[in-house]
């Protein structure tokens, strides 16, 4: 008899990141994407980035046995506790304190799910970004552990061009793809429209 898979929560930020997370795992867990994201504050981004992430899902789901098939689950949309964790630190610089503190609510609220669900383990897909500080993302999931008694998994997925896959299957997939982060902040000038990560281009 086949041994059977655990149950792992992947928080999802975008569909474009979860695309080579997925690939990686859905062989090893029986995997549901969270997408979980109160730091887009804007709600019209906001639902085209969960579009994005539906339109992965569905079409990656076609390939896979009815066994293996990838569920999704939409967080709450709380712009409001992010920009409560963040106030304070408006003016910090982009990979500075305000973004750990955003990586810690988004990876605090897939933790508590996942205990609450009764999943196995949880992750995120933060780390298949080369602009994201994998080290600072793995001490919260670490952190979250403890504090939940959900385990993480500690997977950086940038490792083996993993973000380089990424790209390729967002434009295999037709995905739509941001050019900032998605907090109000990210979108003033200079603040990441010209990130390689998050050109926009044919592949929306």
């Amino acid at each position: 008899m086949e041994e059977k898979k655990q149950k792992l929560l992947l928080h999802s930020c975008c569909g474009p990141c979860s695309t080579a997370c997925v690939e990686r795992l859905v062989d090893r867990y029986d995997l549901t994407v969270y997408f979980y994201n109160p730091n887009i504050t804007n709600e019209g981004e906001y639902a085209k980035r969960l579009a994005a992430e539906k339109q992965f899902i569905d079409a990656y789901n076609e390939k896979l046995p009815p066994e293996s098939q990838v569920k999704l689950v939409e967080g709450p949309y709380d712009p409001e506790r992010y920009l409560e964790a963040v106030r304070g630190l408006e003016d910090a610089p982009e990979n500075g304190e305000r973004c750990t503190v955003c990586f810690r609510t988004r990876m605090e609220q897939a933790a508590e799910y996942a205990e609450n669900e009764g999943f196995d383990l949880f992750t995120t897909t933060l780390t298949v970004s080369p602009h994201k500080n994998s080290r600072i993302i793995s001490a919260i999931g670490h952190e979250l552990q403890e504090k939940t008694g959900a385990e993480y998994l500690d997977e950086n997925f940038k490792k083996k061009d993993g973000f380089k896959r990424s790209t390729e299957m967002s434009r295999e997939y037709g995905l739509y793809r941001q050019n900032f982060c998605g907090c109000v902040f990210s979108e003033r000038p200079g603040a990441g429209a010209d990130d390689p990560e998050l050109e926009r281009g044919p592949i929306r």
